[in-house]
């Protein structure tokens, strides 16, 4: 991927803050013509620097209780990494996985209804993916960045 220029670091911070602005309202927001806008949005696309579009619900409205759980795997090999990561893309409750650098391996962020069921998360799904040798949850109290405008 080629460097990002300015404009398009304000097209991208203006299309976080508000997904669904017009073409033409972004574009004065920046300070292009529409046309100019338009092409410049559909090559960050093209190019996948903008990967899609979503809505951000208030306060987590569809979760409960949001767990961050560091992983360690048993061992760093690539076999041991993709049969951990194919087996994460099996549970739609394991909202995101990323490979780390530093302590743990990897980082998901699991969604449950409430604590009971984030405690079944944890026994039936997380501690029984493959390779992994220690679990680390920490619980969210609230997302201070939701809001975000």
């Amino acid at each position: 991927m080629t460097l990002l220029d300015p404009m398009d670091h304000r097209l991208l911070r203006r299309l976080r803050a508000d997904g669904r602005i017009s073409n033409a309202d972004l574009a004065a927001a920046v300070g292009l013509s529409p046309s100019a806008c338009l092409r410049r949005v559909r090559r960050l696309e093209e190019r996948g620097v903008i990967r899609g579009y979503a809505a951000v619900l208030a306060n987590d409205a569809d979760d409960g209780v949001v767990a961050y759980v560091e992983i360690t795997l048993e061992k760093q090999t690539d076999d041991h990494m993709r049969r951990f990561e194919a087996a994460v893309r099996n549970h739609p409750e394991i909202r995101d996985c990323y490979l780390m650098a530093g302590a743990a391996d990897y980082i998901v962020r699991a969604v449950a209804p409430d604590i009971a069921a984030y405690e079944v998360i944890h026994k039936d799904v997380l501690s029984r993916l493959p390779g992994v040798s220690r679990i680390h949850s920490s619980l969210a109290i609230r997302n201070v960045l939701a809001a975000r405008g």
